[in-house]
């Protein structure tokens, strides 16, 4: 069964504190595999989610971000419908003095440009998977929802959560299967765009760049 999370977006989308305990400039490997599209930090965003006291945890074994979990199920799950991520993301903007500080390191590391014209960004980002022991393997619904905009996001939240608790994932499952024919040879976009309308969810909107 679907449960909802008690976890919250940060309406603060700006970080104001400055790095303290940095005694060199930044190098370009603090900025390197910059995500503009996406919610992977650099090692300097890393530094001031520290400073600014906010948790960040690895998302893969390379990658940290800002996450938090949205929905949950039983653990262990091995075979029909089975969650696999459902999330809140967030990336932060600079202001104050962590924006002063950023600003006077850019004249040595022009690089840090890419940070200093991030704007907050919040994401909703939900997989539900099916398997089962005839080797059926799919994807029932991912659906991922960015905004630059709090109250944008915490609207498309509230709008969806109840949809995503009360579906009847098995048997959404169930019904895929029957209509295969209909959406599995559809590309990504053609498949994501055939299960927004059949689960009535509003379309997706993701890897929006986040620079000004």
């Amino acid at each position: 069964m679907l449960k909802l999370c008690n976890s919250q977006f940060d309406n603060n989308g700006l970080w104001h504190h400055p790095i303290a305990k940095l005694t060199f400039l930044p190098t370009p490997e603090d900025v390197e595999l910059f995500d503009q599209n996406g919610y992977d930090l650099t090692r300097i965003e890393q530094h001031y989610a520290s400073s600014n006291k906010t948790d960040f945890e690895n998302h893969r074994s390379h990658i940290v971000a800002l996450k938090k979990p949205w929905f949950k199920t039983a653990d262990n799950l091995i075979e029909g419908t089975v969650l696999n991520h459902s999330l809140l993301f967030e990336r932060k903007g600079y202001a104050g003095l962590a924006l002063n500080q950023l600003t006077h390191w850019a004249q040595e590391l022009p690089l840090l440009h890419k940070v200093i014209a991030m704007r907050p960004k919040w994401g909703l980002d939900f997989s539900m998977d099916y398997v089962d022991r005839k080797g059926n393997a799919f994807e029932v619904l991912h659906w991922e929802w960015d905004s630059f905009n709090y109250d944008e996001i915490q609207s498309v939240k509230a709008q969806v959560e109840p949809l995503l608790l009360n579906t009847d994932w098995t048997d959404a499952a169930e019904q895929l299967l029957k209509r295969k024919s209909e959406w599995f040879d559809l590309d990504f976009f053609a498949q994501s765009d055939w299960k927004c309308k059949y689960f009535g969810i509003i379309k997706e909107r993701f890897k929006m760049v986040i620079w000004n």
